[in-house]
């Protein structure tokens, strides 16, 4: 870590070993804060959430007065993600995806149709209050369910058409969204299945299976057997890297770019089964999960804590209007119309909370708000499958071509 002053203002250089131990440390303030102040806990805010936001507004603080800013080196958050993802897949089964086939489609329809919805309230808003298109389209789906990396996609491709601000608008949006997404989803759950009291089916269901499949035989394991598990990871990891490239590059040839996560789980998942079969090595799915957690919250507290907050000046009068109306649109579409599609049982509250999650922010904010409720309520398996493979590919076959439509229909001059 390097100190530096440029222009009177204190440049605190943080590299990538520092950067890690920074969100190792305010994750643990996080679950502090959790445990001590009862009305976040009661909301199933996750603690990494909270974390990240203290630093979040310490870092608002420093741009605010002039005086401090940090520049974090922060090359594990990528990492970490797919490593979360391969730990998903490793505790899945083909029974269990298969006993999910049906609700998979369903909830992927829901996300196609509400990113559709979200694209008309962008234009819509626009058109009653004079914004100019693309500034209401980047508030919408684009930065909802693109995230950042859509957010600047589109946005560069807007600035080169005239509209000087749109990238910074995209990002703005889409930091609006992140924070939107971990903050509403865990209440939203909650309210769910407190309101109708709802708990894991105890019967011949997908949990049940689960458990049986993952049960901890207590048994101890050697050095040995640890690496092995490690190794799994990683190895899965990096085929997975392999396997999305080829998708991308090949059957969507480049017109789609295939998540490198997605194509992790999957590999992680046909391991999982092979070994089933074969018994390479003695998995251990206490361990497996035990690191996708560490995984998880480490990801999304180096996400938070180096979010700039100050991007959300970008947000003025009728884009703040929008990007505020998605969030309400979110909220009021999981509660009353989404949890009863998909049965109005724990699986769909939870769902529902993962919704909020990847319709606002990114796929692993969806993960981060199903794991509280997980962690508070029971273990819904079904919603830790079927969400991260909608939110993370599935609803982009429907989300960009449609947003594209709405980009050509209403935007003169756009021949992407």
């Amino acid at each position: 870590m390097g100190f530096e002053k440029v222009n009177g203002i204190l440049n605190i250089n943080v590299d990538s070993t520092m950067t890690l131990a920074f969100a190792a440390l305010l994750l643990l303030l996080g679950y502090f804060v959790v445990n001590k102040v009862k009305i976040i806990e009661k909301y199933c805010i996750p603690a990494p959430v909270v974390g990240g936001f203290i630093f979040m507004f310490v870092t608002w603080l420093g741009y605010s007065t002039n005086t401090f800013n940090f520049n974090f080196d922060n090359i594990f958050q990528s990492t970490f993600m797919l490593a979360f993802f391969t730990t998903v897949g490793l505790g899945a089964s083909f029974t269990l995806l298969k006993k999910g086939g049906k609700l998979l489609i369903i909830y992927w329809l829901i996300c196609g149709v509400i990113s559709i919805c979200q694209n008309t309230i962008g234009i819509s808003i626009s058109k009653i209050i004079g914004l100019e298109a693309p500034y209401g389209l980047l508030a919408s789906s684009i930065s909802m369910i693109g995230g950042h990396g859509a957010a600047l996609s589109y946005g560069d491709t807007f600035a080169n058409m005239g509209y000087e601000t749109a990238p910074l608008v995209g990002a703005a949006a889409a930091t609006f969204g992140l924070i939107s997404a971990v903050l509403i989803g865990g209440p939203v759950g909650r309210r769910l299945i407190e309101k109708n009291n709802l708990k894991p089916k105890s019967g011949e269901d997908f949990d049940t299976s689960i458990t049986d499949i993952n049960l901890d035989t207590s048994q101890k394991l050697s050095d040995l057997d640890i690496i092995k598990n490690v190794t799994s990871i990683l190895v899965c990891m990096a085929l997975g890297i392999m396997v999305s490239k080829w998708i991308t590059d090949v059957p969507l040839k480049g017109e789609l770019e295939f998540p490198t996560y997605v194509g992790a789980m999957f590999v992680a998942v046909i391991l999982r089964n092979f070994n089933e079969k074969v018994k390479l090595y003695n998995f251990n799915f206490s361990l497996v999960d035990g690191i996708g957690n560490v995984m998880l919250n480490l990801y999304l507290s180096l996400a938070l804590m180096t979010l700039k907050l100050w991007e959300l000046a970008g947000l003025i009068g009728g884009v703040l209007l929008v990007v505020i109306a998605q969030v309400i649109f979110m909220i009021l579409v999981a509660y009353f119309i989404v949890f009863r599609i998909l049965g109005s049982d724990y699986d769909a509250a939870v769902m529902c909370a993962g919704l909020c999650g990847h319709g606002l922010g990114a796929t692993p904010s969806s993960i981060v708000n199903m794991t509280a409720l997980n962690e508070k309520y029971g273990m819904s398996r079904k919603a830790m499958i079927i969400v991260p493979i909608v939110g993370a590919f599935l609803v982009d076959i429907i989300y960009q071509p449609t947003t594209i439509w709405f980009i050509k229909t209403f935007v003169s001059g756009f021949t992407g």
